[in-house]
């Protein structure tokens, strides 16, 4: 490619241009002698013929340019961001070095310049999000806040950019920007940017979902100015009158907010209530913002009616990236909600321009630090675990509502919505989180799994004899919990592990059997382990026998000095068979079956808790180390587990007969909380004929409730009968087997 004509002739006019705006921003801010150096590399970038066009066709550098000046306009950013993000596209052509930017630039050019290679190079290699190179991408975030800054803007950018493109490319980018930037841009606060790449997402992904709203919201223009225009009215002369300065915007949600609502409404856009929202602005002195902001709401409230299920006090509490403002909904003219937000001009700026803005408040208390412990915790948590699913908590992290407890002693804790007493106990400390029994929120004692809500004062309830348990890690909703999770159950994996070496080097030793580690190895696999922590767990907790251990070990030990042609191990699954059914076995050739009947004789088993066979239900047994058969359902959560593990000790089984026991079930119900269904529910069982019910926990919440009912009955066709009835009640909404 030849460097004089990279640009197109439409392309310098707009770099001019650019140019001009770039040279207009403040000189503190950028350097009138850095602009000219920019463009000097540029020249250098391009006559090199390395610059090359997007997968859209659109100009490197001209890109670099929009996205510098959308970051100074609509961010605020200062001259080390606006200036990494001018050369960008420049470095990359190898004309000059980071060092070169660092000798002309400055340290901090070139260390963000530095981030922004190591992502395009992630690139590179695969689209981020879909790869494991997003766990990479997400610590190169994590490393750097401004990082994060330019990324977001870029996505922008480019989503402004391809409006009328049409290749797959268009897609994955818009997934990308739904997926991450987006909820990147609400975590910090970036509301105005964050809407937009929402609704060019939902343009580019669901064409004919966006078109029918903005249609729909196009027809109702002018009748829906008119409204709002009749409805800040009465209330400018409220204020006015109270003598307050302020201004007032009106302004229809984002289409991408409405699609919200409509899926979770289940409703058109007639259908959702509150399409717009009323701003109200005060130009308020520091230290009177807050009383002017409940002064506001004192006077709406008196003159239309409030929602309290709606409001929002982000003053008395801001969000973790700073921002702060009232919500409100109240009844308007023609019986319809209107969300009503009350904050400050610096309030509003903060909440336009995210955490770019604290940096002009000076005195101001920024919460940068939360967003910074924030950021840690992802590092943290992306340098201990390769799990992929930690990086849709990590998401999860970005787009969740906060909830805000409190300590004993008054200190306040800020989790995402729907936050355990779990995640609260190792928010406050790990030791706390390890020992956790469940905690008292008032009076009340609740599990480990109780949600926490806004306002809860937790006191946590600890034991020394509590640990970390695996299923914890699916309690918890914060990526900091789980990490810590993790971290203590490798941690106690490791001590297992060299308390159960210990105690079978000590077996060994008191019947004075020389160790050899060539010898134990054939050993382990001989039983049925490919990892050794596997096989030292297995003796930890009682699962594998060490005096099976050492006679199979002394087995190995006589065949390697040639005594033994051949190892003769009885295996856990020769288990004592009752007479009859050998003998039906022998005359019928079939291969041992277990037939589970509370008559056969000389066989015991139990039907395992974690699952709870009944009859009907496909079932196998599994050898316990204690010499005993447990009964689990083939679809039983730890079937897998137990059967890569040891498989030797898997025991096919069928019932006998017709059944006739009975036996316990439990059942999770989800519904809508709605007056009398728990009476409802309970009739139905008692209407029915060999069956009890044995318990039942419901919890409410936001008019669902949520619980669980244990019941005895004898087999899985009168469980399906049960299910079926139980659905028919109004109100609820699911019924499944726990």
């Amino acid at each position: 490619m030849n460097g004089n004509n990279f640009f197109t002739l439409q392309e310098r006019e707009l770099m001019l241009k650019l140019h001009q705006q770039l040279l207009n921003i403040k000189d503190e801010d950028i350097p009138y002698e850095d602009k000219n150096l920019v463009k000097d590399y540029i020249q250098k970038a391009e006559a090199t013929g390395l610059l090359q066009r997007d997968v859209f066709g659109l100009n490197p550098v001209v890109c670099d340019m929009q996205t510098a000046l959308l970051l100074a306009t609509e961010l605020g950013v200062r001259r080390g961001t606006i200036v990494a993000v001018m050369l960008s596209s420049a470095i990359k052509t190898g004309a000059f070095t980071l060092e070169d930017v660092e000798r002309d630039f400055g340290k901090e050019v070139a260390t963000i310049l530095h981030g922004l290679g190591s992502i395009a190079t992630l690139y590179e290699k695969s689209n981020a999000v879909e790869s494991e190179n997003f766990r990479q991408l997400l610590l190169s975030f994590a490393e750097d806040m401004r990082v994060i800054f330019i990324m977001i803007a870029n996505r922008l950018n480019i989503m402004r950019q391809i409006r009328d493109v049409e290749n797959e490319a268009k897609q994955k980018i818009a997934m990308e920007a739904a997926y991450l930037y987006a909820p990147l841009a609400h975590k910090l606060g970036f509301y105005k940017l964050k809407s937009e790449l929402e609704d060019l997402s939902l343009k580019y992904l669901e064409r004919d979902a966006y078109y029918h709203i903005k249609e729909k919201l196009n027809a109702t223009k002018e009748s829906r100015d008119a409204y709002i225009a009749g409805f800040i009215g009465p209330i400018k002369e409220k204020l006015t009158a109270a003598g307050l300065k302020f201004h007032i915007k009106g302004r229809t949600k984002s289409i991408h907010s409405i699609y919200q609502k409509m899926k979770k409404q289940k409703v058109d856009v007639e259908g959702v209530y509150d399409l717009f929202a009323i701003r109200i602005i005060l130009e308020s002195e520091l230290e009177k913002e807050k009383l002017e902001c409940w002064q506001v709401f004192s006077i709406i409230t008196d003159m239309y009616q409030s929602n309290p299920k709606r409001m929002r006090d982000w003053l008395s509490v801001p969000k973790s990236n700073g921002y702060e403002s009232l919500h409100i909904t109240v009844l308007g003219p023609e019986k319809k909600w209107v969300e009503v937000q009350i904050r400050t001009e610096r309030m509003d700026d903060i909440a336009e321009h995210g955490m770019a803005a604290h940096w002009r408040y000076k005195g101001v208390k920024s919460t940068q630090g939360s967003l910074e412990d924030w950021l840690a915790g992802i590092r943290a948590a992306l340098e201990t675990n390769d799990d992929m699913g930690l990086m849709d908590q990590f998401k999860m992290d970005l787009v969740e509502d906060e909830v805000f407890v409190f300590t004993p002693k008054g200190d306040l804790f800020k989790l995402p919505k729907g936050a355990t007493v779990l995640d609260f106990a190792y928010a406050v400390h790990t030791k706390v989180g390890d020992h956790c029994i469940g905690a008292k929120i008032g009076n009340r004692n609740v599990t480990i799994r109780q949600e926490l809500h806004s306002g809860d004062q937790v006191e946590i309830l600890t034991s020394n004899n509590q640990s970390p348990k695996q299923d914890w890690v699916n309690i918890v909703k914060t990526s900091k919990a789980k990490s810590k999770i993790r971290t203590s159950l490798k941690e106690m994996q490791a001590g297992q592990v060299t308390m159960a070496k210990e105690l079978l080097e000590r077996k060994l030793k008191n019947r004075k059997i020389e160790m050899s580690e060539p010898t134990l190895m054939h050993t382990m696999k001989k039983l049925g382990f490919k990892v050794v922590t596997d096989f030292y767990k297995a003796i930890n907790d009682g699962v594998l026998d060490t005096n099976t251990v050492v006679e199979e070990y002394l087995a190995r030990q006589r065949f390697e000095r040639g005594e033994l042609e051949k190892t003769e191990v009885r295996k856990a699954e020769e288990f004592t068979m009752s007479e009859k059914q050998e003998s039906r076995q022998r005359n019928t050739g079939q291969e041992d079956v277990m037939v589970i009947d509370k008559d056969l004789k000389g066989l015991e088993f139990q039907l395992a808790k974690c699952c709870q066979p009944i009859y009907g239900d496909e079932v196998f047994g599994f050898v316990t180390a204690a010499g005993g058969i447990k009964i689990h359902r083939t679809d039983c959560p730890n079937e897998p587990q137990m059967r890569q593990r040891f498989g030797y000790r898997i025991v096919k089984a069928r019932w006998a007969g017709k059944g006739g026991n009975q036996y316990d079930i439990t059942l999770y119900i989800v519904g809508n909380d709605d007056l009398g269904i728990v009476s409802n529910i309970t009739s139905i069982i008692s209407k029915e004929e060999k069956m009890q019910m044995r318990s039942i926990s419901i919890d409410s919440h936001d008019g669902l409730f949520s619980g669980h009912l244990t019941v005895t009955l004898s087999d899985t066709s009168r469980l399906q009968q049960l299910i079926r009835k139980l659905k028919t009640v109004k109100g609820v909404k699911n019924v499944t087997r726990s």
